[in-house]
């Protein structure tokens, strides 16, 4: 069981603060998503996550004009320089103070940097030279009398314009010039959001948060006798010379909403505004011609940004964790995600491990994408938060339990709500199981203590298993089809149903403390139950006895809150695993709770050795990263800085208003006001089928951890001739079989590539039928992950086809310990019919008119040679 798993993606968030950035090519989409940032591929339909992690919630990003820099710049004003085409970070920097915005010059030479008041100017840093100071500070730029809340560039990379709350914007630029004082653009009622050059250096545009917009022009000389007389060099040069005067004042006139953010695209004069109403307006400068005004949202849009074409306007909601790109032109989305509003609770993954299904807080379930990590559809019928979700084995049926007293059925084939299970009476339910037939599904309630179960073709309760004396928390059937139904509850026990059986007398299994999470081993012999002082325990199904038991307290602890009076090695908030999941080979539990730690057990032969602790978050704006609290942290009247509620500084009405009730508070605070900290731990955890990557559905979102073969070497039976040089020796000869074999061997993925490339498809058969048992399985899971990337469809088909008919046997014998091989091809043949199935229908069009055309030609053929004939 390899356990070398890395962070590979975030499916369940895709936007929380900050601004979001096109890349120079306008096809990939920037989003900073907590403390880590999301990259969209809006071209090929792709999302993955850069392997980085700011110190906190990301606050402000930049990407240098040729695409290889990222700058990102947390809450407290730590940033990252990272290699943005590797995904490595390259330097840590302090820019002491938290950081409005950060911009590059056009020429990628300087970085611009709000710090407070000021505005620093420093080097842009070499990102293929390893330098031990890599910032160099240019010049520090003072004047506004507040936070500067905006930079922007000139074109020529001279001279920039800031805007500040201070309700004024001034023009500085780079170098001193003899003479030249900062420009101040003043007149404006509210704080400046944003100030704009236009394309031809005539034209300054500022927008301030009421709603006005200013166009500022030359001075004439006439009104103005100390005006400089321009020559006629390149009229940008002269921009900093100039004497601005207010040329238009246009309003937007909306009734109640503020201006929260915009851009400008200077080649097109389109300005973009995003509203507190949720509305975005699209305006041609300088004529003030409003083109286009949409509601995207129920709240106000946070960042907007422009494609250096101009076609796509990207928007992000901060509010509703939305995501979306349009095209203003043909009005239509090119992309719109939005994650869960309140926090994910529960997770499933698909059996053939494409899709992910979420249940949140919210009430919704949505399913995701694992190849593209995009919700590709979304349920809205529950009211109340889901608890527990499940698949059917078939995989198009999605079962869900609410609190909401209902049980519902979803068609993931014509995306519908096909059933919905009642109980006798109202209760809630927490927990859910399906029997691998699919026919039955099985529900635990938090109020009578009792199990329902429901037929999924007719709807009808079919009975109700009662005997537990706490809420049930978990459910789970035997996956080997053996008709029993295990249970555990908060009453200490485990009851193992046999839900066809004419008894309904069950013994129950007794555990140390409440039972928080079952499953099932996948082969049904054994189960496992997680409990409340933190213990793992395993017992055999068939004799009901005690197999195993892990002590994973110390494991799982750590990470003390803010309020807490405790150390994070004495708090027992911590010391429980509330999900359990078997690895799909059965070998190994993956275990998780209310900490920043997900665990991994190898629990073969009785053993329960702690394999691998995973940290599913280092952000220091979630509560429970940090194992000791600084003392720096807390002010001189005894309390930490961080429990002070500084919401009514906001600078919106709506943020910093007070909806706390009246009254004294009691001695645990004042219960009425919503806790807004948020902590780090993991609601659900689930291995993947294929045994190739698993989830966390956690406080950032749904975590995706896969495989990293990249930098593995895991050679098999290795000796000192075998070397990649001998490997291609022997390659050359034609022994296709030997080469293969000691490709294996040495388990390099580039060398078994290029061997497997190199075999002729004459000799697939002859290969593969003489390949040894012990490298089958190797073969086909390669073979499989080659079908999903490589073009060469039939070569990997023929393997596929060979292997499968050949050593057919071999494979169903041991299917149990092969299952995640053998689903890994399921899900790569199912990829490849897809494809195939939507390219044929996306062509049935042109192929008909190839075919009849083809016909006519026939046709005339015919009608040419008779007529020669006749001649």
């Amino acid at each position: 069981m390899k356990a070398n798993y890395k962070f590979s993606n975030i499916c369940g968030t895709v936007y929380q603060q900050g601004n979001i950035l096109f890349t120079p090519d306008g096809n990939t989409l920037l989003s900073p998503v907590g403390n880590r940032v999301s990259v969209f591929d809006l071209v090929n339909n792709k999302s993955r996550t850069l392997p980085v992690e700011n110190r906190k919630n990301i606050a402000a990003i930049a990407l240098s004009p040729d695409g290889n820099i990222l700058v990102s710049v947390d809450e407290d004003g730590r940033a990252l320089l990272v290699n943005f085409k590797r995904g490595v970070v390259l330097h840590h920097f302090n820019f002491q103070k938290p950081v409005q915005d950060i911009q590059f010059s056009y020429d990628g030479k300087f970085i611009a940097v709000t710090h407070g008041s000021h505005v620093q100017v420093w080097r842009t840093p070499n990102h293929l030279v390893r330098e031990f100071a890599p910032f160099v500070l240019h010049r520090t730029y003072t004047g506004h009398h507040a936070d500067v809340s905006s930079i922007r560039w000139s074109p020529d990379s001279t001279y920039f314009i800031t805007t500040s709350h201070d309700m004024t914007a001034r023009l500085f630029t780079l170098d001193p010039l003899e003479g030249f004082r900062p420009k101040t653009f003043a007149g404006h009622k509210d704080a400046v959001v944003g100030a704009y050059f236009s394309a031809n250096g005539k034209f300054i545009y500022t927008v301030s948060r009421d709603g006005a917009v200013f166009t500022w022009t030359a001075k004439d000389e006439q009104d103005d006798a100390e005006a400089p007389q321009l020559v006629s060099a390149a009229f940008a040069h002269s921009v900093p010379r100039i004497r601005w005067g207010v040329h238009d004042r246009h309003y937007f006139n909306l009734p109640h909403t503020k201006v929260v953010c915009t851009t400008f695209h200077p080649s097109s004069n389109l300005l973009v505004v995003g509203f507190s109403s949720g509305v975005f307006g699209l305006w041609e400068l300088p004529s003030f011609t409003n083109i286009h005004t949409l509601s995207i949202s129920q709240e106000k849009i946070s960042s907007v940004a422009i494609s250096p074409t101009g076609e796509w306007l990207a928007f992000g909601a901060r509010r509703l964790g939305q995501l979306l790109v349009w095209e203003w032109q043909s009005e239509s989305y090119i992309l719109k995600q939005q994650g869960h509003y309140f926090d994910m609770n529960t997770l499933a993954y698909a059996p053939d491990g494409q899709t992910i299904a979420t249940g949140g807080d919210d009430g919704k379930l949505k399913v995701w994408s694992v190849q593209n990590g995009f919700c590709f559809v979304t349920f809205s019928e529950h009211t109340a938060p889901i608890m527990g979700i499940t698949f059917a084995k078939h995989g198009s049926v999605l079962f869900s339990a609410s609190l909401d007293g209902t049980v519902r059925a979803f068609d993931l084939v014509r995306y519908r709500n096909f059933r919905t299970f009642t109980s006798p009476s109202p209760v809630q339910f927490s927990s859910i199981a399906v029997d691998p037939s699919g026919e039955v599904v099985a529900a635990g309630s938090t109020d009578t203590f009792e199990v329902f179960m429901w037929s999924v073709q007719t709807g009808k309760l079919l009975d109700i298993l009662a005997g537990h004396e706490a809420p049930v928390s978990a459910l789970a059937f035997s996956p080997t089809g053996a008709n029993q139904l295990a249970s555990g509850s908060w009453d200490r026990t485990i009851r193992i149903w046999s839900i066809f059986g004419r008894s309904r007398a069950v013994e129950p299994l007794t555990l140390s403390s409440d039972v928080l999470s079952i499953a099932f081993r996948p082969d049904g012999v054994e189960l496992g139950a997680s409990t409340l002082d933190g213990q793992i325990t395993f017992f055999d199904v068939r004799s009901g006895k005690q197999s195993n038991v892990i002590d994973g307290r110390k494991d799982i602890s750590g990470g003390r809150k803010a309020d807490d009076r405790v150390a994070a090695a004495n708090s027992s908030s911590t010391k429980a695993f509330t999900s359990l999941t078997y690895t799909a080979d059965g070998l190994c539990v993956l275990a998780g709770g209310n900490s920043k730690y997900v665990c991994l057990y190898d629990v073969r032969e009785g053993e329960g050795v702690l394999v691998k602790k995973f940290q599913i978050s280092e952000n220091l704006s979630l509560d429970g990263t940090q194992e000791f609290l600084d003392s720096r942290r807390v002010n001189d009247a005894g309390i930490n800085i961080d429990l002070i509620d500084d919401r009514g500084n906001a600078s919106d009405l709506e943020d910093r208003m007070d909806m706390s009730l009246p009254g004294a508070s009691r001695g645990a605070g004042d219960m009425s006001i919503r806790k807004h900290r948020q902590e780090a731990r993991t609601k659900c955890v689930r291995f993947s089928p294929t045994g190739r990557a698993w989830a966390a559905a956690s406080t950032e979102g749904l975590l995706i951890y896969s495989l990293d073969d990249t930098v593995m070497f895991d050679p098999f039976d290795l000796t000192i001739d075998l070397t990649p040089q001998a490997v291609l020796n022997i390659l050359t000869e034609g022994e296709y079989l030997k080469a293969l074999v000691l490709a294996f061997r040495l388990n390099e993925k580039p060398l078994i590539q290029q061997v497997y490339e190199s075999i002729p498809r004459s000799d697939i058969r002859l290969v593969a039928r003489q390949m040894p048992n012990i490298y089958i399985p190797t073969l086909l899971r390669f073979t499989s992950e080659h079908l999903e990337k490589s073009p060469h469809l039939e070569f990997d088909l023929i393997w596929v086809q060979t292997l499968i008919t050949t050593h057919g046997r071999f494979l169903r014998d041991r299917s149990g310990e092969y299952a995640p091989v053998l689903r890994a091809a399921q899900k790569a043949l199912g990829d490849i019919e897809g494809s195939i199935s939507r390219l044929c229908d996306e062509n049935t069009s042109t192929l008909q008119y190839l075919i009849d055309q083809s016909v006519v030609k026939h046709g005339l053929d015919v009608d040419m040679s008779s007529n020669a004939l006749d001649d």
